[in-house]
């Protein structure tokens, strides 16, 4: 049986990377400079102190979490309580537990949100900004401005479900993601949108009138981008902004679009979208792309299988290079699952709809696919319990399937800014390192701090890769991934951001931080240790793991 209690010991594994010198390399999430990676050392995580919310298990105590190096505050997003955490972390290092400091109820301040989603630093440190949806979702919801002390400074109207704030790298603009999802009837769904502040004054003196709200409207509908809904004609209301990230120059946003496997660029001096790319399809049948599709079939196994997958990313991140944007995203996946309106099917209730064409897949000749039909590719040890959506473009006059299409890249990816063109795929990096790691957790499913369902999630989104975060430490770069469902960060070198590199995978294996939703890095000038950090608020646990980040000699 695969419903086990589990405990592991998890072993750390070291690849070798490149010692080369690079060019200067820009941030725009981390600020940090790279001039060089030539070493002969490691990166190493280790547990520093942790923060616990109070919140039960699987009470969203703990979901986004960002650093002010000017207050040395740590905030927290606590979806159990709807507020925002306030963490004063100037003892990090002399105890195992940071404490409360805050905890900030913006119904305290009259606004009537249903939840904290999002909170932001301005760049130098003069206040921070906090997204909250309606307490009815689909209305206007809020931004909310407080001192780095937590204290009220004023709040706005912005689109419904706002889902993501962020301040450009110089402070002149808060961008915020409004998500705009229907209800649960599908009988109201509000157009997504993208609110823009002009913040180049004090936090005071921002009125509404320098708020620019700018909607996904039809006309940015092409043949291209995925349509989902019931409506084709309404499509468009499903163009849903869920995380943003800004070039390093302020010029550009990048918004990802989850729902429609697209992101959306944004020129903020005209609060103009100018463009929507869609990000295709990720083909499982390709070397290199194996996954486990099952798990009903009482083993953990990588294998090739006629699946098209959307990359759906939820998180984003950017930097620059030698004039290149790059932008990093965190190919969880996601689907529209309602009362109302559904898209969600498993392969074996929609067998007899499906006609696979070889045409469509790189590994497969027509008669493969036929004889893997008539072998049982329906059945649940194979593909009968996949997700899959009932709305692609891979459907024929007919009504037939000719791909079976599924939810997320189970990887992350690295897109060209300028032509957004995929440039690198981690390909099933994240099921191959974890199978071989720590198998007893391979795309599990936490139902409590001590029970995790092995191999629960491979029949839906494996081991979803949510969050993305770049650092840079001891003068080399790297990108972190936090994986919700397997749990534990894969760290990859970035001497070649074309290239990335896999160097390390922790993991706590006391199972006290479990899922990380969010992360934050503090490089070492601006922590309060002196060393580099690495911040993990975890959804399912309640808890932000602060870990010290070092770069130690290979033995």
């Amino acid at each position: 049986m695969k419903n086990t209690i589990l405990k592991t010991t998890l072993a750390l594994s070291m690849l070798a990377s490149s010692s080369i010198v690079l060019p200067e390399v820009t941030f725009a999430s981390a600020g940090g400079v790279v001039q060089e990676t030539a070493s002969e050392k490691k990166l190493q995580l280790s547990l520093q102190s942790r923060f616990k919310s109070g919140a039960a298990f699987d009470e969203g105590g703990t979901e986004i979490v960002q650093y002010d190096p000017k207050s040395q505050n740590m905030y927290s997003i606590n979806g159990d309580e709807g507020s925002l955490d306030v963490i004063h972390l100037g003892g990090v290092g002399q105890s195992k537990e940071v404490e409360l400091t805050k905890r900030i109820k913006l119904s305290d301040y009259g606004i009537e949100s249903s939840d904290v989603t999002s909170v932001a630093i301005h760049p130098n440190g003069d206040y921070i900004a906090v997204a909250a949806p309606h307490e009815t979702k689909t209305n206007d919801g809020y931004l909310v401005l407080l001192t780095t002390d937590g204290e009220y400074i004023k709040h706005f109207s912005v689109g419904p479900l706002p889902d993501m704030v962020i301040f450009s790298p110089d402070g002149k603009h808060i961008l915020v993601a409004n998500e705009g999802e229907p209800n649960d009837d599908y009988t109201i769904n509000p157009e997504g949108s993208i609110s823009i502040v002009k913040a180049n004054k004090s936090a005071n003196k921002i009125t509404q009138k320098d708020i620019t709200t700018t909607q996904f409207t039809k006309d940015l509908m092409t043949d291209d981008i995925r349509g989902v809904g019931p409506d084709a004609d309404e499509h468009y209301l499903n163009l849903e902004p869920e995380y943003i990230t800004v070039d390093s120059k302020g010029k550009y946003a990048y918004v990802t679009l989850q729902e429609s496997n697209a992101i959306a660029k944004v020129k903020i001096a005209s609060n103009t979208i100018e463009e929507i790319t869609s990000l295709g399809f990720k083909d499982y049948s390709k070397a290199g792309n194996e996954i486990d599709a099952s798990d009903k079939d009482d083993e953990t196994t990588l294998k090739k299988q006629p699946v098209l997958s959307m990359y759906m990313p939820d998180a984003i991140a950017s930097f620059d290079m030698n004039g290149e944007t790059y932008l990093f995203t965190a190919n969880e996946g996601d689907a529209q699952d309602y009362d109302g309106y559904s898209e969600e099917e498993r392969v074996k209730d929609i067998k007899d709809d499906i006609k696979l064409d070889a045409s469509h897949y790189e590994g497969y000749t027509q008669d493969e696919l036929d004889q893997l039909i008539e072998d049982g590719l329906f059945k649940k040890s194979n593909l009968g319990r996949l997700k899959t959506t009932t709305s692609h473009p891979f459907i024929n006059e007919h009504g037939e399937h000719e791909a079976i299409v599924g939810y997320g890249g189970r990887s992350f990816s690295v897109w060209n800014g300028n032509t957004m063109e995929q440039v690198f795929d981690s390909g099933n990096d994240f099921e191959r390192i974890t199978l071989e790691q720590i198998p007893e957790y391979f795309n599990s499913n936490a139902e409590s701090a001590t029970e995790f369902e092995l191999d629960a999630r491979s029949d839906d989104k494996g081991p979803e890769p949510e969050s993305i975060e770049f650092g840079v430490v001891d003068g080399v770069s790297y990108v972190f991934i936090g994986l919700e469902r397997t749990g534990g960060i894969m760290v990859y070198n970035l001497t070649n951001p074309e290239q990335p590199e896999f160097e390390t995978y922790f993991r706590d294996d006391s199972n006290t931080d479990v899922s990380p939703e969010g992360l934050t890095f503090v490089s070492a000038e601006e922590s309060p240790t002196g060393s580099a950090m690495l911040l993990a608020a975890h959804e399912l646990s309640g808890t932000v793991a602060v870990y010290n980040l070092e770069r130690t000699d290979v033995e």
